[in-house]
Order: structure tokens, then C-alpha cells, then sequence
């Protein structure tokens, strides 16, 4: 058994993360025991921002991210058909003067 708490994180399940995750899930992301996290915590080296809020570890989700190569999140995680959503024309984009009201 490698120690693991589950598969490495997938792309889009990296997307789909609420603000904040535990330990054992920013491990996932990294592809380390939680094990070695928590070993790296205590060395100061764990590789993004760790909150202690009462006994349990926290690691917001942007700096998670971030510390992944991953500095924006993309409109959608996965890609759309190309029937699901029609492309936006340009008189859709743009307001002409004319058509503002006062």
C-alpha cells in the first residue's frame, strides 16, 4: 500500500474544489502521502499557504491551485459541444449608440 488517501487530483476535479480543502486532499493534488504532508508542514516546506484552524489543517484553494502552475480558473472545466451553446454574433456583443436609450 503506497499510503495514498486516493488517486492523484484530476484537472477537472481540481475545478470543481469549494474555498478551502483538508490535508489529505491538497496531498492528492500533489501526488504525496499524507504522510509526507503533514512531515513537510512541521518543516515549514509544505508548498503553498497551510491554515490551522482548531486542530485540523486548511489550505485555500487558490494557493493550492496556484502552487500548480494553474494562476487563472477557466470558465469551464470541461469543454462544451459544439451545438450546446451558440456562438455569440457580434451585433449580440456590442450596444450601438443608436439603440441606447436615454
Amino acid at each position: 500500500m503506497s499510503g495514498r488517501s486516493g488517486p492523484p487530483l484530476g484537472f477537472a476535479e481540481a475545478f470543481d474544489l469549494p474555498l478551502s480543502v483538508d490535508l489529505r486532499t491538497a496531498a492528492r493534488a500533489f501526488d504525496i502521502c499524507p504522510g509526507t504532508a503533514y512531515k513537510l508542514i512541521r518543516l515549514g516546506a509544505f508548498p503553498c499557504l497551510v491554515l490551522r484552524v482548531g486542530g485540523r489543517y486548511r489550505i485555500p484553494t487558490t494557493h493550492l491551485l496556484r502552487a500548480l502552475g494553474v494562476d487563472e480558473r477557466p470558465v469551464y472545466a470541461i469543454p462544451l459541444e459544439d451545438d450546446a451553446a451558440p456562438a455569440a454574433q457580434p451585433k449580440d456583443i456590442h450596444t450601438h449608440v443608436s439603440e441606447v436609450h436615454a
